[in-house]
């Protein structure tokens, strides 16, 4: 059994920074790619950051320069460090991890979701 945890979500002024973490736990052989997406009301989930176990790093066009996505394989932690907020930001965010289980099975997980409000 695998999960995955966030934390570090609340409500933030525009302008301000939070930090998101989210670690895996249960059965984990090997973690592959790890991500934070996000879900406004009313929007469709969409990708905000990722990262390999290589360290290759993408990030959605609305958030490069402000957010910094890293991980701590030691940990089986990926965090995501928001600055410069802005309302559209506000968002649910979601991490997800590709891991491979000890019973050698590589299937998608994805946290509860964290919520984060920028007030203007």
């Amino acid at each position: 059994h695998v999960q995955l945890v966030e934390s570090g979500g609340g409500l933030v002024q525009a302008g301000g920074s939070l930090r998101l973490s989210c670690a895996a736990s249960g059965s984990i052989f090997s973690i592959n790619a790890m991500g934070w997406y996000r879900q406004a009301p009313g929007k469709q989930r969409e990708l905000v950051a990722s990262i390999t176990s290589g360290g290759t790093i993408h990030y959605a066009d609305s958030v490069k320069a402000r957010f910094t996505i890293s991980r701590d394989n030691a940990k089986n932690t990926v965090y995501l460090q928001m600055n410069s907020l802005k309302p559209e930001d506000t968002a649910d965010y979601y991490c997800n991890a590709e891991i491979k289980t000890v019973s050698r099975s590589t299937t998608l997980y994805w946290g509860q979701g964290t919520q984060v409000t920028v007030s203007s």
